[in-house]
C-alpha cells in the first residue's frame, strides 16, 4: 500500500519568501548567558561584556552600511521589548549616530519562554528532572518545558511576523528567535535549527536570499 507524501510529516521547514535585506543582531551577553542559565523571557540586563558587544556591533554595522552606501533613512529598526534587547538597540543606534527613540518594539519577537525552567542551568535541572532533560535532548524541536514553549511553537509565532517585513530592516532580538528566523529563511531541518550557533559579537546579514556574518 502506497502512502501519499502529503501524509508524511516533513522534518524541514517550508522556507518563507522573506525580506530582500535584513540585519539581525542578537542582544549582548548577560550574566545568565555567562552562567549557562535558561533565560527565556526573564528580563535580565546586559553585563559589561554585553554592552561592549552591542557597541562593537553598532560600529561593525556602521562600517558596513557606509561601505555599501546604504542610507540609514532607508532602514526600519525593530526590537524585542525585553530590556536586554532594547539596551542593545540603544547602543547600536548610538554608534550609528541615531537617538534611542526611533525604533519599534515587536512583542512577536520576544524570546522563547522556558517557563518554570527559567533561571536554572541544564545541569541543575538534570538532577531533579533527568527524564525531562533527556526528552529535551532527544527531541529539542518539539519539547515543551513546564509552562514554556517549544521551538515548534516559536516558529508558529515568528512566521507571520517574518513574512510581513516589507522594507530593509535592522532587528535586535534573541538567540532562539534567530534560530527560527534563519530556519524559516533557509528552509532548514527542524532537528538542526535548535543547534544553530548565534554569536553575540557578530551581525547577521540576509540579502537577496543569502545569509552571511559581518
Amino acid at each position: 500500500m502506497s502512502v501519499s507524501s502529503e501524509t508524511i510529516p516533513s522534518d524541514r521547514l517550508d522556507a518563507v519568501p522573506g525580506p530582500d535585506f535584513m540585519i539581525y543582531i542578537r542582544h549582548g551577553q548577560t550574566d545568565w548567558n555567562a552562567e549557562g542559565r535558561m533565560q527565556g523571557q526573564k528580563d535580565i540586563p546586559l553585563n559589561a561584556i554585553g554592552e561592549g558587544q552591542a557597541s562593537d556591533n553598532g560600529r561593525r554595522l556602521a562600517a558596513f552600511l557606509k561601505d555599501q552606501g546604504i542610507a540609514l533613512s532607508s532602514l526600519d529598526f525593530v526590537s524585542s521589548p525585553l530590556g536586554r534587547t532594547r539596551k542593545t538597540m540603544d547602543l547600536v543606534r548610538a554608534e550609528l549616530g541615531l537617538d534611542n527613540a526611533g525604533y519599534r518594539l515587536e512583542s512577536e519577537i520576544r524570546e522563547l519562554t522556558f517557563g518554570d525552567w527559567e533561571g536554572h542551568t541544564l545541569e541543575e535541572l538534570a538532577e531533579d528532572f533527568p527524564e525531562k532533560v533527556a526528552q529535551r535532548r532527544e527531541k529539542k524541536w518539539e519539547f515543551v518545558p513546564p509552562k514554556g514553549e517549544s521551538y515548534e511553537m516559536l516558529a508558529a509565532r515568528i512566521r507571520p511576523w517574518l513574512t510581513a517585513i516589507s522594507k530593509p530592516t535592522v532587528v535586535v532580538a534573541h538567540g532562539g528567535v534567530f534560530r527560527i528566523v534563519r530556519g524559516l529563511l533557509e528552509g532548514l531541518e527542524t532537528r538542526a535549527i535548535p543547534k544553530l550557533d548565534v554569536p553575540q559579537d557578530k551581525v547577521f546579514l540576509w540579502r537577496n536570499g543569502v545569509g552571511s556574518w559581518i
